[in-house]
């Protein structure tokens, strides 16, 4: 059964089993500062992007996103400080704690336990949204502030997060809050604008509304995205296929009993270090 927890793992120093990993994807200790200080003269010789910050630390997070590839870990922080850009009303003056009340609600949120390869879990139960109390940007929001969090975790950094889309009870209501606009906002956030990977998505419990919410979707879809995207229906066992059971709660097929969906928030309350860390991303606490 995997370990409970309800705050994050800022530990700099990786498991032996995460270290194996990183690794293989080309994470070096003996030219890691190295690496880092090429990114950082390759930002500031291409000019792309103004980041806020260029400290190793920081830098890092998107560096491993792309596996060390230092074209690739600059075209990503180029498309995140676009995104900012593009939508400041995610990121700036937001208040972490304020967002709880989404998490109560049981729309989004993150398992206190991760999955066999020691990934995070972030869960979407579309089917309990209530347009007309939650509005889509909140939504974005707390997925934003989540995923923020998420890049904080050096395990995290290193083997991603995975998504499940519960959509039981999505309805033709839902979908009329689903523009074109919101459907590339949502793939920049899964797929090209975060540092925090997220290494598949997982349909379950869809009804024949998700077929006009995918064709949403479709156009901002390439081929590489859609391999990463598996529907599953009400078939648990084709998701524990990808996830092992031991790592689910009861109502996909686990073990597990619910959790608190508010507790990762509640937790800021208490912890200096999460409230600096997350300043320094805009955030107010």
């Amino acid at each position: 059964m995997p370990e409970f927890e309800y705050r994050l793992n800022l530990e700099p120093e990786l498991p032996d089993d995460i270290k194996k990993v990183a690794i293989e994807q080309g994470e070096c200790e003996e030219t890691r500062k190295q690496t880092i200080d090429e990114f950082r003269n390759y930002i500031l010789e291409h000019n792309g992007c103004q980041p806020h910050r260029t400290d190793d630390e920081y830098l890092q997070r998107f560096l491993r996103a792309r596996y060390w590839n230092i074209p690739h870990s600059y075209k990503l922080i180029c498309n995140y400080y676009k995104f900012r850009d593009q939508n400041k009303n995610f990121f700036e003056k937001v208040r972490p704690l304020d967002l709880t009340y989404i998490a109560s609600k049981d729309i989004v949120h993150v398992t206190p336990y991760r999955d066999q390869c020691g990934r995070r879990i972030m869960i979407y139960r579309f089917g309990l949204w209530k347009p007309s109390e939650v509005s889509t940007d909140d939504i974005f929001r707390a997925s934003v502030c989540l995923l923020e969090m998420g890049g904080m975790e050096p395990i995290t950094q290193v083997v991603g997060g995975i998504g499940i889309f519960d959509l039981k009870g999505f309805s033709l209501n839902h979908i009329l809050h689903l523009s074109p606009g919101v459907a590339s906002k949502m793939i920049a956030l899964m797929v090209t604008s975060m540092f925090t990977r997220v290494a598949s998505i997982h349909i379950v419990n869809q009804n024949f509304v998700f077929n006009a919410a995918l064709k949403i979707f479709q156009p901002f879809m390439d081929a590489k995205m859609r391999e990463h995207l598996f529907i599953h229906g009400s078939d648990m066992a084709s998701l524990h296929k990808h996830i092992n059971p031991d790592c689910l709660p009861k109502r996909y097929g686990g073990t597990l009993d619910d959790f608190s969906s508010t507790a990762w928030l509640e937790a800021i309350k208490d912890d200096k270090q999460i409230q600096q860390e997350l300043e320094k991303q805009g955030y107010v606490m």
